[in-house]
């Protein structure tokens, strides 16, 4: 079994970072409002189940 050293380690995780810059990491078919919407709207819905379980508190 073949020892990976830090050096190794972090020298694959910048080439790793380096081609993702290439991308952007941004992907056109997302739009920031509707996604930060939805998940506040989830977990709105979250906490309202959580409420109504706990009714003797």
């Amino acid at each position: 079994m073949t020892k990976m050293s830090f050096h190794s380690t972090a020298a694959q995780l910048v080439t790793l970072a380096a081609e993702g810059e290439e991308h952007g990491g941004n992907h056109n078919s997302l739009d920031p409002l509707l996604t930060g919407g939805g998940a506040f709207v989830i977990l709105l819905l979250l906490l309202w189940i959580t409420t109504r379980f706990n009714r003797d508190r």
